[in-house]
């Protein structure tokens, strides 16, 4: 780092801030690569965290893209391996159900062997019995190694693991303003720093562009136009219980509303696709969340009744070809190294799924080192991923077993829903980065599972203030403007899906955050 606090150095600048950055930051480290990863907002705050988090096994793509089904069949296996505690190996089922088409259902095995994927058989009776929510009107059913991964808990463990290395370090809220380039290279990045209110530069040998949906835009500042991407939009919906065990697939090509994936205490159902030219306004419709249920309780009826706590929108970066549906545009990615656009020290690494984010980091960081003069090789697809303590309470399952076990009648509970006590608080503070200006709870909620039960932050965010408060980190109204933003946030996701039993929760919390606390006049005090 430089002497100057608005000057930093490194070898590598990564901008983008999803599981992909902080898989090339690992990545870089292991070589003994110095690395600086930013993002305007936070870890996971694109397509990275608004996905299923499902781990695919590649049966979904064997129609439409047979390599990218072989990809993701080969890093499934790998990440299970490597990263068991970011893994719920919850297997997976695809099932046909009346109106479906029964060739491809009878197709679908052939097609899972050419790209080598385990599929075998059910009996519907058998797949009824492992999965009692699946429809009546059932006719074929397979199982396949699919899984679900918590890319929270996945994109925290790298960028720990690479600061543990060797120093490399991570800083959210650092937003890319321009690019200083001379005689074919790219010298410095000229950034905002949200947090301080500051310009910073941002001097490196070479630069990453990992931006996901954003990657086009951030070539664009490089003045590099060979990259292009299609933008679609996915909504998906988030149930207030686990429905099933497994993930469940419909048997049929890619469509809306055809998987159910289990999330912990939760599932997720989605997803849509539409084409969308906007990046920053982005919502859930109502015809988005119709489509989605009424898809989906063709194969598991209760999602028609089932109270759902919200609902949330991003965006897949896809591989633009001519002629296709976004559907049927390749879920492959793509390495660029503009060396056609005369630029030698800049590569976007952009599309590809979350299961293959170990394979494109390394692509990326295989060219980097190449163009350092490096020639250690990889290690991230033999050398598994270490435990972390602090980033343990972003996954479902582990943040109640740690609580159960532990039992120390000191260590309140702050959020019930998802069992986080206050030890995780300042577990997240110990770990997090020393620029934080305010320690606020969104940024608690993004390293822990506050907020992401049933009744959405309603009870856990204003004991999360109450806790800050008593704690010191909060002494005026800074904490109370916090606590709105916090549960701001969460009504974003909530406000698509406020019916039934989810209304009266949201009356329940509008007495409380208004009625007690007053947040809504809190602007005008």
């Amino acid at each position: 780092m430089s002497s100057d606090a608005s000057t930093l150095e490194t070898e590598v600048l990564i901008i983008g801030g999803g599981v992909t950055g902080a898989g090339v930051m690992r990545d870089l480290a292991l070589r003994g690569i110095h690395s600086l990863l930013i993002d305007k907002r936070d870890l996971c705050a694109g397509a990275s965290g608004g996905n299923h988090g499902l781990l695919h096994s590649g049966a979904r793509y064997v129609s439409t893209d047979p390599d990218a089904a072989i990809e993701c069949r080969k890093e499934n296996a790998l990440l299970k391996r490597l990263a068991p505690q970011c893994i719920e190996t919850a297997g997976g089922l695809f099932v046909a159900v009346e109106g479906d088409d029964p060739q491809f259902a009878d197709r679908f095995p052939a097609l899972c062997r050419h790209a080598g994927i385990e599929c075998e058989e059910l009996a519907p009776a058998e797949a009824r019995r492992l999965e009692p929510v699946l429809s009546e009107k059932l006719f074929k059913a397979y199982r396949v190694p699919d899984a679900t991964i918590d890319p929270f808990h996945l994109a925290m463990l790298n960028v720990d693991h690479a600061r543990l290395l060797n120093g490399s370090f991570y800083r959210p809220h650092t937003e890319l303003l321009r690019f200083e380039i001379a005689a074919g290279e790219i010298r410095a990045a000229i950034c905002h720093d949200h947090l301080h209110q500051r310009q910073l530069t941002i001097r490196a040998r070479q630069f990453v562009n990992a931006g996901g949906a954003w990657a086009m835009n951030i070539a664009r500042l490089a003045g590099c136009t060979d990259v292009h991407l299609l933008y679609s939009k996915g909504t998906i919906l988030v149930s207030n219980d686990r429905l099933a065990q497994r993930v469940i697939n419909r048997l049929r090509p890619p469509g809306d509303g055809d998987i159910l994936v289990p999330g912990g205490t939760v599932s997720l159902l989605g997803t849509t696709s539409t084409r969308v030219e906007d990046l920053e306004q982005l919502a859930p419709t109502a015809e988005e969340i119709d489509r989605n249920i009424r898809e989906g309780a063709a194969m598991i009826p209760a999602l028609a009744g089932a109270r759902y706590i919200r609902a949330f929108s991003r965006v897949r970066p896809l591989l633009q070809t001519s002629g296709t549906t976004d559907r049927a545009a390749t879920r492959g990615f793509a390495l660029l190294d503009h060396a056609s656009q005369g630029m030698d020290n800049f590569c976007t690494i952009t599309g590809g799924k979350l299961t293959t984010f170990r394979l494109m980091a390394e692509k990326a960081v295989d060219l980097v080192a190449r163009r350092l003069g490096n020639d250690r090789a990889g290690l991230t697809a033999t050398l598994p991923l270490p435990d972390d303590a602090a980033s343990s309470w972003a996954d479902p399952a582990a943040a109640q077993k740690r609580w159960h076990h532990d039992r120390d009648p000191d260590d309140m509970i702050l959020c019930e829903c998802e069992m986080v006590p206050q030890s995780a608080i300042e577990q997240v503070f110990a770990n997090s980065p020393d620029i934080e200006k305010e320690r606020t709870i969104e940024l608690i909620a993004l390293r822990t599972r506050a907020g992401k039960g049933p009744c959405q932050g309603s009870f856990c965010g204003i004991r999360i203030g109450s806790y800050l408060y008593d704690s010191g980190y909060y002494r005026d109204a800074t904490g109370l403007a916090h606590m709105r933003d916090f549960l701001d946030e969460r009504f974003k996701g909530q406000r698509s899906v406020i019916w039934g039993p989810q209304a009266a929760q949201m009356e329940l919390a509008e007495a409380l955050h208004c009625g007690l606390l007053g947040l809504d006049t809190l602007e005008d005090e």
